[in-house]
């Protein structure tokens, strides 16, 4: 029997169900595990993939929680043999090089890197590619460039592109775009460098996020796909990834 460790949330439908699994499968530390268990929701599965960057772990994921797109269906019975049969998909985060008045930062996202206008003055930013100037000048309440894991996150809700999990893409949206109103965002390739320069930063101040990890009043940001660094996540073999994307976009 493989040797797993459990994380659960705080939410008491998690708590009880790492008990149940537990009493059937044990619980071993993480760093002595061949698989790590998370249960909970979409929250808890980032916070699980993050600690266990380029450690070679997976992360087999059960829905306790209130959003599960990450997760595989809870269910107690049977967990090896799921382990067993389930899919391995390989992530690789975001790399923002944050620079605010304070200094240069860096921290990793496998969701989205977010930026978000800090006051009641609209953001406004200049957007290059690789170097070049796309985007002269784009006045809005924020932008964000998602990965595939992440485009069915905040990338959605903001109507950004679903990605399907080993599209080589980046998804780069905006959020309430005032100027220009008919830019709805870009496709881009996941070896592209996205660098977003604020325009009147004193003025309009914009905060930037990197998952879970906030910066406050930036004036540059960088961002690329760091392919030194990955997270390994599982999905059941009946109810793939690339399933869960064909079924989100013809929900209606």
């Amino acid at each position: 029997m493989k040797k797993i460790a459990l994380l659960a949330s705080d939410a008491p439908e998690a708590r009880e169900a790492a008990a149940v699994l537990r009493a059937r499968y044990g619980d071993v530390p993480v760093g002595d595990a061949e698989i790590v268990v998370a249960l909970g929701g979409d929250g808890l599965m980032l916070r699980a993939l993050h600690a266990t960057m380029s450690t070679g772990k997976p992360i087999y994921g059960m829905n306790r929680g209130s959003v599960g797109f990450l997760m595989n269906e809870y269910r107690p019975e049977g967990l090896m043999e799921r382990l067993d049969a389930a899919k391995v998909e390989t992530i690789h985060p975001l790399l923002a090089t944050v620079t605010s008045d304070s200094g240069t930062s860096k921290a990793h996202a496998i969701n989205e890197v977010s930026l978000l206008r800090q006051s009641y003055q609209a953001a406004k930013l200049r957007i290059s590619v690789d170097g070049q100037v796309r985007l002269d000048e784009l006045i809005c309440d924020g932008l964000l460039l998602a990965t595939p894991a992440g485009s069915t996150a905040y990338n959605l809700s903001a109507h950004g592109p679903i990605l399907p999990i080993d599209a080589p893409l980046l998804a780069l949206t905006p959020i309430s775009a005032f100027r220009p109103r008919r830019w709805r965002g870009a496709l881009l390739p996941n070896h592209a460098r996205v660098m977003i320069t604020m325009l009147e930063a004193d003025k309009r101040p914009v905060n930037a996020v990197a998952d879970h990890v906030e910066f406050k009043s930036v004036t540059e940001v960088a961002i690329e796909e760091d392919r030194s660094i990955s997270s390994l996540i599982m999905f059941d073999s009946d109810h793939s990834w690339n399933e869960r994307i064909l079924a989100e976009q013809f929900r209606y």
